[in-house]
């Protein structure tokens, strides 16, 4: 049972915060006394954060330790020394709660049930930072040691939410190996304090970090062991740390033995005496990882190669700037629904077309009643939407927008990109979205990590960096953010904006794949780069070419109006695990297999200048594909023309979904766009399409497509 309450985004200032974030915040740490929790804290003061206070939560009076899910209990006879040497005010609250919800996601996806768990034990942790809160109101933000157990960081952002603080979790998908050496480098002194782990013994109790960085390294090696404990192979105390005005000094120790086998001894060390003592002032220094991995270094390179080179050819002309737009006639909001995907096309308020006549919020209001509506005719809430896009008339409009939207989801949010585009005259929010059916809560599966890291962004609004669904990844449109500090770039930079973008989409697929186990490749199979600027756009597929990748798949290049935070660039991509069912040769039973996806490309030039192009991703074993068609002049009276593309998408026409059409200021498009669906689709029928118009369409290969329809169909799900 969960507690009812507000939304889960609609509390207090959050909505804004993708916008506004304080550069330093006065922060609260979340002290287990071991080493993740201490080193987290010298990151935060390298980046510019000021502690106040410490928090912890541990068993009774009397028991040392407790089965808990969530939190170190271990070695808590010690967590006053930590506290005094850090010379912060210490808050305690016993575990009174357990793990009532033990899943993936913690709260409900609605957001009227996305509150807390009643009974569970991270409703414990709420109430002790309430306190803390209510004790220091200026305090913003929460350091939290978590390397890699979304469990834990799943929980305990999502009572930061509750309570408008922010997650500061600088240690989060950071390499083990390369964590623990800097650890020791910058002076670290931590001790075992509790074993677990195949190959831990008593013996290795009171050893240090750097005492057992070679025994944790081999046992990595011998049996994928967690070299910093995130498996719970090892608990530590810190003794000492550069943040530490005192060092804490063990007088009494006794080890007690839980179980002792040949597989894993579970053993800890009860800390019976200690005291702090003086110690030498340190500098507060951490190793920072780079901005950039090695692998998209060349990313930037080639950008900035590209804006060097005096050969660059000339820059496209665009519609940019122009008022003199001509847009489709009214498309109806439509939707399709085939196998367990639902589509619905071209949102929008229907009665603000004669001068705003309604605020923005009623009109994004209007927009998700018309969403839930059509939702509803499927039996389908909004909280099974797997992705969704906003067109937005203007970026001014961004903070109102997010506000409503905000008010419609609760935990574990569809994946997003919002970019700002020329709607017609009246329209200021057109939205669309493909939702999934799921049999049970694990089909759907959500990353959303909301904490400040040098991971990617955070995405404190109410949207999920990505959503698993159907084999599918849908991933939110990602700009170039500093991820620690939510900031662009500055000087702004468009080389490093997009190597940042395209890391962000690879390390949030990566996190992906981790978190569901493991077990696929994934393979892109849709890329949309948005700009701003037409001058950008060679340099831009320069880049494209220096991301590494195994395959060829679709992409394009789109000119709109703006993006968030005045960004220069905005990558959004679309993946498939790779996994599909098929049917085993020997034994004819249906296994999921790793497969590779297909893919196709034509080109066709026509007289008077017009031209086809198309490019297909598709997985013959789903039908899971990802479709590009460019056009170049018009077709109305040329089907004969089309019967190349055609014979192409036979095999998976039958499976169409939804399209999107990206149109330019010219009246040619329109024809174009009707007289080709009703070609192309005939008997199946256009399905759901949403015009979302451009300054500049451009492929690989030619900057000046007058259309461009991408088009996704439904895979089959088990």
């Amino acid at each position: 049972m969960t507690r009812p309450g507000t939304p889960l985004f609609a509390q207090s200032e959050q909505c804004d915060r993708d916008f506004l974030y304080p550069a330093t915040m006065k922060y609260l740490a979340l002290l287990s006394g071991g080493k993740d929790s201490c080193y987290n804290l010298v990151h935060c003061a390298q980046n510019g954060h000021e502690l106040v206070a410490a928090a912890s939560l541990g068993p009774e009076p009397g028991k040392e330790e407790l089965d808990s899910y969530l939190y170190q209990t271990v070695g808590q006879d010690a967590i006053e020394f930590v506290a005094r040497a850090l010379e912060v005010p210490l808050y305690r609250r016993v575990i009174t709660g357990s793990a009532v919800e033990q899943g993936s996601e913690y709260g409900g996806r609605n957001a009227n049930n996305a509150g807390g768990v009643i009974g569970d034990e991270t409703e414990d942790l709420y109430e002790l930072l309430s306190s803390v809160k209510a004790r220091h109101p200026d305090v913003k933000g929460v350091s939290v040691g978590a390397i890699l157990s979304n469990y834990q960081r799943v929980r305990v952002e999502h009572v930061c939410r509750r309570l408008g603080l922010t997650a500061l979790c600088f240690l989060w998908q950071r390499n083990q190996g390369e964590l623990l050496s800097e650890m020791i480098e910058a002076g670290m002194d931590a001790i075992l304090i509790k074993v677990a782990g195949i190959g831990l013994t008593t013996s290795h109790l009171g050893k240090t970090l750097a005492q057992m960085e070679p025994t944790l390294s081999k046992l990595n090696t011998l049996y994928g062991s967690h070299i910093c404990g995130e498996g719970g192979e090892y608990e530590t105390l810190t003794l000492d740390c550069p943040l530490f005005k005192r060092k804490i000094k063990l007088i009494e120790t006794e080890t007690v033995i839980h179980s002792d086998n040949d597989f894993a001894t579970v053993a800890f060390l009860r800390i019976k005496g200690a005291e702090l003592e003086a110690k030498p002032m340190s500098i507060q220094s951490a190793s920072v990882p780079p901005l950039l991995e090695e692998d998209y270094e060349p990313v930037r390179d080639a950008v900035l190669k590209s804006q060097n080179d005096t050969a660059t050819q000339s820059v496209p002309s665009s519609g940019a700037g122009t008022l003199d737009f001509q847009h489709p006639d009214a498309i109806v909001s439509d939707s399709r629904q085939k196998n367990s995907w639902v589509a619905i096309s071209n949102v929008q308020a229907t009665f603000s077309r004669h001068g705003n006549t309604i605020s923005i919020e009623e009109e994004v209001t209007q927009c998700f009643h018309i969403l839930s509506k059509r939702l509803a005719e499927y039996d389908l809430q909004v909280s099974q939407i797997a992705t969704i896009n906003i067109f937005i008339s203007s970026m001014d409009l961004f903070s109102s927008v997010n506000a409503v939207y905000a008010k419609f989801f609760g935990n574990s949010p569809p994946a997003r990109a919002c970019v700002g585009v020329d709607l017609s005259e009246g329209i200021r929010v057109r939205l669309e979205c493909i939702a999934f059916t799921e049999k049970t809560p694990l089909d759907r599966q959500a990353l959303h990590v909301q904490g400040l890291s040098y991971w990617a962004p955070a995405n404190i609004g109410p949207y999920s960096q990505a959503i698993t669904a159907g084999e599918r990844v849908f991933i939110s449109g990602q700009i170039g953010l500093i991820p620690s500090q939510l900031t662009l770039p500055s000087p702004q930079s468009l080389a490093t904006e997009m190597a940042l973008a395209s890391q962000h989409v690879a390390r949030v697929t990566a996190a992906l794949k981790e978190n569901s186990g493991g077990g696929w490749d994934g393979y892109t199979q849709l890329s949309i780069y948005w700009l701003v600027q037409s001058k950008h756009l060679i340099h831009v597929k320069q880049g494209h070419l220096a991301v590494k990748s195994s395959h060829r798949s679709p992409v394009l290049f789109l000119v709109v109006k703006e993006l968030p935070k005045n960004a220069v660039i905005e990558k959004q991509v679309l993946v498939h695990t790779g996994r599909c069912q098929v049917i085993d040769e020997y034994d004819g039973e249906e296994t999921l297999q790793n497969t590779i996806p297909i893919f196709e490309e034509k080109t066709l030039n026509f007289e008077n200048g017009r031209a086809l192009h198309w490019e297909i991703s598709k997985f013959k074993e789903d039908d899971s594909s990802c479709v590009i068609i460019c056009v170049k002049g018009d077709f109305a009276n040329n089907a004969s023309d089309l019967r190349e593309l055609i014979s192409s998408l036979t095999s998976v026409l039958a499976s169409a979904l939804s399209i999107k059409c990206f149109y330019c200021p010219t009246d040619k498009s329109f024809s174009s766009m009707e007289n080709l669906g009703d070609s192309i689709f005939g008997d199946e029928g256009i399905p759901p399409i949403t015009p979302v118009p451009c300054r500049l369409i451009s492929s690989a290969s030619r900057d000046d497509w007058d259309l461009a329809f991408c088009l996704m169909t439904a895979s089959k799900v088990p």
